[in-house]
């Protein structure tokens, strides 16, 4: 009986010791493998700081060589366009500026205008679609001496028009400021500075994922297509929302149209001391002209639609530009009347597409062109085509009048064949606008802003 109890002892103690040897293998052999595990870890992690790093260095390296705009700068020519670069059909001029090459020095006896603004006197359009193109060459026509040049750069606000007039607009002797305001951007606070924008890496990233995710049709290269869509339906409604705010009443937009007028103010300032004229020109966003899209937003916002005004923001500006005698021309009515017809923004896009860039060039040069000097148009032939005129080229005055016009159409075929001339004023007048029923001269080298040079007479 002792022997037995001895002998289960003795087994007892050796399983025992069996049962602890193979915990300890088990303790080490998870230790080692968690050291493992955190070795690699930590391999890893200091590799990806290490790639970071490098990038880092690598893309500010780049940027300071050749600056490139998803990068954030609070210089101005963070989007200006790079020298020479292609832009659908045509290339930008030495400047970055999606116009012709223009000397710094202004021509005796010509009359240049200087247009500043964002992506919208920039451009979306080929350039020979651009309101600014257009101003120029419907100016040329009439018989004006004019010299516009397109200084747009796309994301700049008022702080940057400021900062180009002074440090550029100036130095090239205008006559003129042609300032264009877009209501939907200007008062934007998305250039101010975010947590991601202090790394280039993530930047990089940022920009790349939302090319990918929001963008749709080509930006400025290819073959340009005034259907194509920008943007996705949901990522146009989204920026659109997010513009919205500035319509909603009883919201916190005092602050921002105070910073945007005390930069406008002072061009203002600036420009009566040189004796240069200051036009603006209010540009609509999108969803001010358009119902269907006004719907969309309202819906989205979840408010009611008590809470828009969406002629707020032009309300306050003229009521304060009217105070300061600053001259300015407001598109919103006319675009809004046309739109009703007519599409005059791009797809997904608050910019303009062909129509509506010439509607904007109709309606400036209607309003330009009355404050400058006369031209004597002594020398311009109002032909009509087949022996009638264009009733729809007329205005409501002019269709008033076509009974009598029509009379006289038959036998006198031009305005310099008839028997007593009707004075310049009156056949403005009843014409409307007279370019329209200028012959459409050949185009020449000589006469017409060409892809490698302003001509200068």
């Amino acid at each position: 009986m002792k022997r037995s109890l001895l002998h289960g002892a003795f087994l007892f103690e050796t399983r025992a010791k069996t049962v602890s040897c193979f915990g300890v293998s088990i303790e080490t052999r998870y230790m080692t493998a968690l050291k493992g595990i955190l070795r690699v870890g930590r391999d890893v992690l200091l590799n990806a700081l290490s790639t970071v790093a490098l990038g880092e260095v690598g893309l500010r390296i780049y940027n300071s060589i050749d600056p490139l705009p998803i990068f954030y700068s609070g210089n101005p020519d963070r989007f200006r366009g790079k020298p020479f670069a292609p832009f659908w059909n045509f290339h930008l001029n030495s400047r970055g500026f999606n116009d012709v090459e223009f000397s710094a020095h202004k021509t005796p006896g010509t009359i240049r205008i200087v247009g500043i603004g964002d992506s919208f006197a920039f451009g979306v359009v080929p350039y020979e679609y651009n309101y600014l193109t257009l101003v120029e060459q419907y100016l040329k026509q009439s018989g004006h001496n004019v010299e516009l040049i397109n200084m747009g750069i796309p994301s700049i606000g008022p702080k940057e028009y400021l900062s180009l007039l002074v440090n550029e607009g100036f130095a090239l002797e205008p006559d003129r400021v042609l300032l264009s305001f877009s209501i939907g951007s200007a008062f934007s606070e998305s250039r101010r500075r975010k947590l991601l924008d202090y790394s280039y890496v993530a930047s990089l990233i940022t920009y790349v994922v939302e090319r990918w995710r929001i963008f749709e049709g080509p930006i400025s290269v290819g073959t340009y297509n005034d259907n194509a869509p920008t943007f996705t339906d949901d990522a146009y409604l989204k920026l659109e929302l997010k513009r919205s705010t500035i319509f909603v009443r009883n919201r916190p937009f005092a602050g921002r149209f105070a910073e945007a007028m005390s930069y406008i103010s002072e061009i203002k300032r600036l420009c009566d001391s040189r004796d240069i004229s200051l036009t603006i020109v209010l540009i609509p966003d999108e969803m001010q002209v358009s119902k269907p899209l006004q719907t969309r937003v309202v819906v989205a916002s979840g408010l009611p639609p008590a809470s828009f005004d969406f002629t707020l923001p032009n309300r306050l500006l003229r009521a304060r530009f009217e105070e300061l005698k600053i001259d300015y021309i407001d598109l919103t009515t006319e675009f809004s009347n046309q739109s009703i017809n007519d599409r005059l923004y791009r797809p997904n896009d608050s910019h303009w597409n062909i129509a509506g860039n010439e509607l904007a060039a109709r309606l400036i040069l209607q309003h330009v062109s009355a404050q400058l000097r006369p031209v004597d148009k002594s020398h311009v032939r109002f032909t009509p085509k087949n022996g009638h005129w264009p009733d729809r080229r007329l205005n409501s005055l002019g269709q008033d009048f076509i009974k009598i016009l029509r009379g006289w159409s038959t036998n006198y075929p031009s305005w310099e064949f008839w028997p007593h001339p009707p004075s310049r004023r009156l056949r403005e007048q009843t014409l409307g606008d007279p370019l329209r029923l200028i012959n459409a001269a050949p185009r020449s080298r000589g006469s017409t802003p060409g892809r490698h040079g302003r001509s200068s007479t």
